[in-house]
This record gives structure tokens, C-alpha cells and sequence, in this order.
């Protein structure tokens, strides 16, 4: 697809978010000029060692001549979490809601560009410009404060892009999904629907944060010593519970980690949770006793770097758990994080703690929509076309099944670079664009497929043999050659078979007076001779790296004179 096209018609590009949970962007083109929809990130899986966040490829946004605006959603750091990383590639105005600018701005506090970044606020229900796209938000209630749904009015029709939403009837923090807009919106007509798939495997309805509330409170009493629970620090309601959990208990909640403390001012600053009890900080909640604090920690997933995982591993400044402490997982488990979260669940237990999860007690509740919900909303927006996004490939194609089986017209299943012509004419696929995923290493940008990721991988999955020679300035070995086993095979460490090493000193003396005198072809000459020399398994291919010193031959006649 040209990046200058012009032709006339209503487009839709995901570049992230459809066929996997995370890294939800999306771009809308009408004749020829485009709106972005969420910047989100992703986790980083095993394929990808040393690397925490996955971004998606904007390389197509990127080579358009105009994206008039960003818009986004709500604050999930998988729909607004890569603004901060790939803001720069498209430096467009942002267009959002109070709290999702409140909590965006301290996000932005941390990049040395985050003053150049044109926040423009909408309140949920307002109508707004992006350039030369006519737009509205429509509240929705999710598992953070201040979501909506996206409404594009074009000439070819009205499109609502759902972003995550639920139907809660008591959200606690925030209103409840306005359904009269959402029906009043399918009776003015819509031509598609771009909606979110997550839960739609699991029936009925997803459950109110309510009856969480009021189950928190109640288990929280039973407890008799220090009490831990983590939950996203994004979920403003459940934190809000958290501390009225405190408070019906008789404790005081304190606040454990940096991303919750920042979320949590960004709601009070705009008007959440003016009710809820004072919190403390991890320093002074260190100094209460075991029975009467509440510490509501970040790492709910197991992050490394988080405060739970820190406490976990005993190695937080403050905070220490101790047998018969008790650990509550207020979340759901993110497809991809279960092993770091049940390695970290074993190490507590290891430690005499008891840990509490949605599969022990009515912890939780899906900030999605569930079947029922799903249904309710494709009778109330009756679109033409319907899309399922924001879902693994299972998800997606039950969202389609139920969009046929409620009548839709023209549901459609489309991939990740996919190019549907929403209009003019039927819904249909007229083109791809490049897409994939950038990785976040140390703070630098590199594609997935970066030769520093498949070192790391054949590293980790390998091993490595090191082999350091000292040589003369005739390619002569002076010495006996270390070799150093790194994980490739049987051998220590600290020193390999005589075998291995009489195998790398032969081979460099039986080198030619001209090969010998090229570092880089005793190195290919070694690493034959290591791989020979080595009993490895078949499927076992190390990184072997040789280490050439020289002498030259006036500094070994000095060293024979003395």
C-alpha cells in the first residue's frame, strides 16, 4: 500500500492488537487522512531475553504523510503504555480524557521530549475534532477509571471502536456504561463496529467490582497477621476497596510501589477516590505492627522489577513478610505470565506465606465484557460490519460466530496489517501494510529480530566456550590455552579436558606462517578444533569465542634477556 495513497473510502489498520492480548494501535483513513487509535505495549515472552516491553512497528504510521491526532482510549499500558517510547516517530497531538491525561503527563514526566506533547482533554460524551475527523467519546466502565468507546462520524457512516469495556451495575469509581447512548447510537445507524474479544470464550456476565468490594473486606478480616494484596495499579475501584478493606479491618492501608502511587495520585487529581482512607508508604508502614497494616502492592504479574517481587525475594528496604503473613492476588493471571507468576507464588509458600488467588476466593472480576454482555451490545449497535480486535485467534473467531449468529450482516476476521475497506461498497481486505514488534533493551529500540536477541536465545539455550591463547608474533603458542565451559557441555568451568586443549594447541601449530599471523583465522582454526574436540549432544551448537593475545618478538627477546 502506498504511503500517499489518496483514495477515496472509510479504512481500518490494526498494526497491534488483533490476534494477541497487548499492543493495541489501530489506524482509521478517510480519503487519505488518518487518526490513530491507542499506542499500547505488549510483554516481552522467552523468545526475547533481557527484554521487559514489546512495542508495536509503527513503520507504516510513520511514512504517512499526516496522522492528524492520537487518540486513546483509556490508561492500560496496553493501549497508551508506548507512547512514551514511539511518540517521537509520529510527534501528533494527543486527544484523551481527564484521567487518562493525568496519569499519560506523569508518564511523559520521565522523557526529555514530554514537554513538547499537546495533550488535549475531552470529557466522556463530548463531541471533537481531530483534524478533519468529527469524533465522540462514550463513557464505558472497564477495570480503570475514565474508559471509553470511540465514535468516528464519516461521511460513509458512523463507526464505534469499542476499546475495553464491561457492563458493571455498580462500577464504584466512575459512572456506569451509558446504555441509552450506546442504543440511541445503533438507532442513528452504524456502519461498523470494531470491538473487544477478550472474554467472549466465558459466559454470562463478567461480574461487578461491588461484589469484589464487599468479599475483599471479608477476607481480609479473617487474616491475623500482615496482609499483602497486589492488584493492577491501574485499577483505581479495586484500590479504592483495598482500602476500605483496611478500614473495616482495623488496619492501615499502605501503598507499596512506585506505578501505584503515581496512578493513584493522577485519580485524586481528578476527583477519585476522595473518600477512601489516607495511605501511607512502605517506609512507615514498616514501623506498624504485622496486625494492623495492609500493604497494597504493584506486581501482580510477577514483574520483576516490582515491589511484590522485591518482598518475594526478601529483598525490599522496608517491607518483610513473615510465616503466617498472608499474600492476596486480586488479578487475573495475563496469558504468557504464568510461569513467573507461579515461580513467584512457590517462593512464598516456600517462605511460610499463604497465597490467595482468584482460585482460592472472589478476588476478582474481568474489567471485559463476558458472552452475554458481548450479545446485549451487537442487539443494542446493530452494526452492518463487525470486527473482532482486541483477542488471540480463538477469541476472535467466537466473537465472529456470535456476531452471524445475532444477525449481523457482515461480520469480518482480519489480522494484524490487514487493510479493510469499511467503505464504500461491502467490507473486504484490499491490501496489507508491513507490521511486528520492536523491543524495549535498555532503553533503546531494536526490532525482534535484532542478532543481539538470537545470541541471547543460543546463549541461554547453548551455552558458550571460551578460549584464551597467547601467541607470538609467529602465531608459536606460549602457553597452555584456557578453555572455559560456559554451559555447553560437561566440563567445568574453570578448565576444560586435557584432550580439548592439546586439540586447540595443534591445530594453531599446524597453521601456516601466513595463517598464523591472522588473528581471525586462528580463530576459525580453534573453533573447528573445539567443536571436534568437545563430546557435545548432537543438537547442541555453543557460541564459541576465542580471545587472541600476541607477544611481539622484541618484547619476548626483552622478557629472554632477563
Amino acid at each position: 500500500m502506498q504511503s500517499t495513497d489518496t483514495t477515496p473510502g472509510l479504512r481500518f489498520i490494526p498494526l497491534g492488537g488483533v490476534g494477541e492480548i497487548g499492543m493495541n494501535t489501530a489506524l482509521y483513513g478517510v480519503d487519505g487522512r488518518w487518526l490513530m487509535v491507542d499506542l499500547g505495549i505488549s510483554f516481552a515472552d522467552e523468545s526475547l531475553p533481557g527484554v521487559d516491553i514489546v512495542l508495536p512497528d509503527i513503520g507504516f504510521a510513520e511514512r504517512l504523510p499526516d496522522i492528524e491526532g492520537l487518540v486513546i482510549t483509556h490508561a492500560h499500558e496496553d493501549h497508551y503504555g508506548a507512547v512514551p517510547y514511539l511518540w517521537p516517530r509520529l510527534r501528533c497531538p494527543i486527544w484523551c480524557t481527564p484521567f487518562v491525561a493525568a496519569a499519560l503527563s506523569r508518564k511523559l514526566d520521565d522523557v526529555p521530549f514530554g514537554r513538547e506533547v499537546q495533550i488535549n482533554v475531552v470529557q466522556p460524551g463530548e463531541n471533537f475534532r481531530v483534524g478533519s475527523f468529527d469524533l465522540s467519546f462514550i463513557h464505558v466502565t472497564h477495570s480503570v477509571p475514565d474508559a471509553n468507546a470511540v465514535v468516528l462520524r464519516t461521511s460513509y457512516g458512523n463507526v464505534l471502536h469499542t476499546g475495553d469495556w464491561k457492563l458493571d451495575p455498580e462500577p464504584l469509581v466512575g459512572d456506569k456504561t451509558p446504555v441509552d447512548q450506546l442504543t440511541a447510537l445503533g438507532r442513528d445507524g452504524v456502519l461498523a463496529m470494531l470491538g473487544d474479544s477478550t472474554n467472549v470464550l466465558r459466559a454470562g456476565d463478567s461480574g461487578s467490582e461491588a461484589e469484589v468490594r464487599d468479599s475483599l473486606i471479608e477476607l481480609v478480616k479473617q487474616q491475623k497477621k500482615r496482609v499483602l494484596i497486589t492488584t493492577f495499579s491501574s485499577n483505581i475501584a479495586r484500590i479504592g476497596s483495598m482500602m476500605e478493606a483496611a478500614r473495616a479491618s482495623g488496619r492501615i492501608p499502605a501503598i507499596v510501589g512506585r506505578s501505584m502511587l503515581r496512578m493513584l495520585e493522577a485519580a485524586r487529581e481528578v476527583g477519585f477516590l476522595k473518600d477512601a482512607p489516607r495511605a501511607i508508604d512502605a517506609r512507615e508502614a514498616a514501623s506498624l505492627p504485622r496486625e494492623k497494616v495492609l500493604l497494597i502492592c504493584t506486581g501482580s504479574q510477577g514483574e520483576p522489577r516490582s515491589a511484590l517481587a522485591r518482598i518475594a525475594g526478601k529483598s525490599h528496604p522496608f517491607i518483610k513478610l513473615e510465616a503466617g503473613d498472608s499474600a492476596i492476588f486480586s488479578s487475573k493471571i495475563i496469558p504468557g505470565n504464568e510461569r513467573k507468576l507461579y515461580d513467584m507464588h512457590n517462593q512464598l509458600v516456600r517462605n511460610g506465606i499463604e497465597v490467595i488467588t482468584e482460585d482460592d476466593h472472589f478476588v476478582h472480576v474481568s474489567g471485559h465484557p463476558s458472552r452475554d454482555e458481548l450479545e446485549r451490545m451487537l442487539r443494542w449497535i446493530k452494526p452492518k460490519v463487525m470486527v473482532p480486535v482486541h483477542g488471540e485467534p480463538r477469541h476472535l473467531r467466537a466473537h465472529y460466530q456470535l456476531a452471524k449468529s445475532v444477525g449481523v450482516p457482515n461480520p469480518v476476521q482480519i489480522n494484524n496489517g490487514d487493510v479493510l475497506q469499511l467503505a464504500p461498497g461491502e467490507a473486504r481486505v484490499v491490501d496489507t501494510v508491513p507490521v511486528g514488534r520492536l523491543a524495549v533493551d535498555s532503553n533503546r529500540i531494536r526490532g525482534v529480530g535484532d542478532d543481539l536477541f538470537r545470541t541471547r536465545r543460543r546463549l541461554m539455550n547453548h551455552g558458550t566456550i571460551v578460549v584464551s591463547l597467547v601467541l607470538d608474533g609467529y602465531g608459536s603458542v606460549l602457553t597452555q590455552p584456557i578453555v572455559a565451559d560456559l554451559g555447553a557441555g560437561d566440563h567445568s568451568v574453570e578448565s576444560a579436558d586435557r584432550a580439548v586443549i592439546d586439540a586447540v594447541v595443534n591445530a594453531v601449530e599446524a597453521l601456516s606462517d601466513d595463517d598464523a599471523a591472522v588473528d581471525e583465522r586462528v580463530r576459525d582454526c580453534v573453533r573447528t578444533a573445539v567443536r571436534q574436540a568437545f563430546v557435545l549432544p548432537r543438537d547442541r551448537r555453543p557460541i564459541i569465542e576465542v580471545q587472541v593475545s600476541r607477544l611481539d618478538n622484541r618484547t619476548l627477546d626483552a622478557l629472554e634477556d632477563d
